[in-house]
């Protein structure tokens, strides 16, 4: 009986390896910070990211201090941004009372930038779905 146990439960290993390779990678990146060097971190985690597992889902929440990151004019990640939102499964989106608080204008966002109500609404919100959260910070 124990052989047999001992039996199903090696033979079920690559049934599990396979199950936890197709779950859907899923995350989202908390960004608050003003610091360029913290900004450029995002860009390269979210870069690498998309270029090792094109079909991750990655979003890019922005409030606090951060919205020169996705201000035209002030950016100095336009570039970056515009190519990763180039794939589907990438986007950065702000919060609508950070630009209330900060008097920013959606005229004054990159074209790719998306606007949500509340930045930490949204976080807590793909946290509820199971995507993975990673606060940047140095």
């Amino acid at each position: 009986m124990k052989k047999l146990m001992l039996l199903l439960v090696i033979c079920s290993f690559p049934f599990a390896f396979t199950l936890a390779q197709s779950a859907p990678y899923q995350v989202v990146f908390d960004v608050t910070s003003k610091d360029t060097l913290v900004q450029k971190a995002v860009i390269r985690w979210v870069t690498e990211i998309s270029k090792g597992n094109p079909d991750a889902k990655l979003e890019v929440v922005l409030y606090g201090k951060s919205l020169d990151m996705i201000t035209q004019g002030k950016s100095g990640f336009a570039s970056q941004i515009k190519d990763l939102t180039g794939n589907k499964n990438v986007s950065f989106k702000v919060c609508a009372i950070a630009m209330k608080n900060n008097n920013v204008d959606k005229s004054q966002l990159l074209p790719q930038v998306q606007i949500v109500p509340d930045g930490i609404y949204e976080i807590i919100s793909r946290q509820n779905d199971h995507w993975g959260y990673i606060k940047a910070a140095l």
